[in-house]
């Protein structure tokens, strides 16, 4: 069938995007689903850091490749095999598919699917094909879902059922965003009751950690941001406390609980110097390969400190989003509060400007 997607033609371009135009939006060719996958109408999909890494060069990925990992649609066809998803059910793309059946799938979630993290580098689906083209040519998925488009096709151990009654909005943002952020709260994070939380960048990953912290019984929250607006909307959402890494080391904070969520070494500098001796420091953000960090490590032995990295929040999607959609039907989990603007296919290149900017949370394209 023919479809209208966002296309990386190069990585690398300079900026602004909304001039150099990266992303080109036009028409592609897609191929049924094969044996195994789904056939899903993009309703929603959100625009994250792991997108604009692939965009600007810092993450590694063949081009030309039809981006989006963070959506939401309904299955219109499924594959030779699929039997436990029924044509008409809502469900939410997840950017790590798990074969449930290799060394790292057994670890509950702590380490990434071996074939799943294969199949995403090289830019197919998990079995080793691609389902797009463009003028004969192949084009490669992003993280196995591609959902910068009104349709997609995705390995079925890529999307996750979820009820009807769940926004698509909302329901995209828990494939990545709530994934990642709330994950490690709960997963590698673990707070008790009476702990003290602090998330270090406020973007739509750390927004989302803080907004699952305060789900938490008896939990206070603090946000950490260099940037005013960020923490403006940190306090709007209920967040405790706020305050500058540099005011954050004047006032001798302490957390029980650290979620680095940038992707930046001083960053994650700041977050171990803000966790409290018997602490954990989260780190969830994807620096460049390149980067290093500074650190003494006296205080991980004297003080008992932990530094745990966690990617995809350490989630097992068929356990935690069902986890998620029950906070959010409790409404503990205001999960439509991350979303800063909804925007169109064709405005993505300025979107990816705004994002590189630090100006929005989560911009979510609409297909409907």
């Amino acid at each position: 069938m023919r479809i209208r997607g966002a296309v990386l033609e190069e990585t690398g371009r300079s900026r602004p995007y909304a001039e150099s135009r990266p992303l080109s939006v036009g028409e592609l060719e897609l191929a049924p689903p094969g044996p195994g996958e789904l056939l899903v109408r993009i309703e929603a999909a959100g625009l994250c850091h792991s997108d604009l890494s692939v965009v600007d060069g810092n993450r590694a990925r063949p081009v030309p490749m039809l981006l989006g990992h963070e959506a939401a649609g309904v299955v219109e066809e499924v594959g030779a095999g699929v039997t436990d998803v029924a044509m008409g059910t809502r469900v939410v793309m997840t950017f790590l598919p798990r074969c449930g059946d290799c060394a790292a799938c057994a670890t509950d979630g702590l380490t990434p699917c071996e074939p799943g993290s294969a199949a995403n580098a090289a830019g197919t689906l998990m079995a080793g094909e691609r389902r797009l083209s463009r003028d004969g040519r192949p084009v490669h998925h992003h993280l196995g879902v591609s959902g910068f488009a009104g349709h997609a096709v995705v390995d079925r151990r890529s999307a996750e059922p979820v009820p009807g009654d769940v926004p698509a909005v909302e329901a995209s943002l828990l494939g990545c965003a709530v994934l990642t952020g709330g994950g490690a709260v709960i997963n590698a994070g673990r707070p008790r009751p009476g702990d003290t939380v602090a998330v270090v960048g406020l973007g739509g990953v750390g927004m989302a950690a803080a907004l699952t912290a305060l789900a938490q019984d008896d939990v206070r929250v603090v946000g950490v941001d260099r940037l005013p607006g960020k923490l403006e909307r940190a306090r709007a959402i209920g967040v405790h406390d706020v305050c500058t890494p540099e005011e954050a080391r004047e006032r001798g904070l302490k957390a029980a609980v650290v979620i680095e969520a940038v992707g930046d070494p001083a960053a994650l500098e700041a977050a171990v110097d803000l966790t409290a001796a018997g602490g954990r420091t989260v780190t969830v953000g994807l620096p460049r390969s390149d980067a290093r960090i500074s650190l003494s490590p006296l205080g991980f032995v004297a003080e008992g400190r932990s530094l745990v990295g966690s990617y995809l929040g350490s989630a097992v999607p068929s356990r935690e989003i069902p986890y998620f959609v029950g906070l959010w039907r409790a409404g503990r989990l205001p999960v439509g509060s991350l979303v800063s603007s909804t925007i169109t296919l064709d405005e993505i290149n300025s979107g990816m400007d705004e994002l590189a900017d630090g100006r929005a949370l989560r911009q979510v394209i609409r297909f409907d």
